[in-house]
């Protein structure tokens, strides 16, 4: 007897938990954390993957445990925001009030509606990068170290892994991309002893909140909620040297400077 499979519906490979094509990409285009954006140009892997993310069944994807979806929504955003860089490379300025005169001409500032209009696939649906970040990572899940693991493309973002995230590995991913952005004197804390400061990536002014839940501390009950899980986290992830000073003193919190310019490589 033969069979006649002209009009069953071809099913989905399963999906890659390791990720494995976006570690390739990463570990060959990421070095430093600075991204040669024209690598992913031209490979045409990177396509394949954008189009994994999307072929995706709701169903599906809604039995995967946590530690995949939070794996799956921090790649997705980190592989996006490359996308909307790649789709505008070169980058040019913009006419607009942020093009002109605030952002660097070389900035994913400068890509109108880059977080909020821009529109990408995953799992069946239309998703912008703003959605990815506050409408699930941060409303589905307390997990405030996914503001250390998505990229914005910037050379003040915490940096862009050289590997993807994969739930297996979550929890060591996580903690170690805590720890390298916390003890990064230029983008993550700054301690001026001299001058009693201590300088924070905006990162903490903006989603301060988000760690108060998890990273609350009594030495720190004197501040706002928002310096409180802010200095909370940095304590747990500072060097051990530095640690008596953040819980002791009473030194006064600022603000690094927030560098918008493209986190890209110099390709010689």
């Amino acid at each position: 007897m033969i069979l006649n499979n002209s009009n069953s519906m071809q099913q989905p490979a399963p999906f890659d938990q390791n990720h494995t094509i976006f570690t390739k990409l990463l570990n060959q285009n990421v070095k430093d954390s600075k991204v040669n954006y024209q690598g992913f140009i031209d490979s045409p892997e990177f396509d394949k993957y954008l189009e994994s993310l999307d072929n995706i069944e709701p169903e599906i994807f809604n039995y995967w445990n946590e530690q995949q979806k939070i794996a799956f929504w921090i790649n997705a955003y980190n592989a996006f925001t490359i996308k909307a860089i790649i789709d505008h490379y070169p980058i040019e300025r913009s006419f607009t009030l942020i093009g002109i005169f605030y952002a660097p001409k070389n900035s994913i500032l400068q890509i109108p509606g880059v977080w909020k209009k821009l529109q990408f696939r995953a799992v069946g649906q239309k998703v912008t990068l703003d959605h990815i970040e506050h409408g699930i990572l941060r409303k589905e899940f307390n997990e405030p170290r996914i503001h250390v693991a998505i990229n914005c493309a910037s050379i003040s973002c915490p940096d862009l892994r050289d590997e993807a995230y994969v739930s297996d590995n979550l929890e060591y991913q996580l903690n170690d991309a805590s720890q390298k952005f916390v003890r990064n004197t230029s983008k993550g804390v700054e301690i001026d002893k001299e001058n009693n400061r201590v300088k924070v990536s905006k990162i903490f002014k903006w989603f301060g909140e988000d760690f108060y839940r998890n990273y609350n501390r009594p030495g720190f009950m004197l501040r706002s909620g928002k310096q409180n899980g802010t200095l909370g986290f940095i304590y747990d992830y500072i060097d051990d040297s530095k640690k008596d000073y953040i819980l002791n003193s009473k030194y006064i919190l600022k603000y690094l400077k927030y560098d918008w310019g493209l986190n890209e490589a110099n390709i010689q």
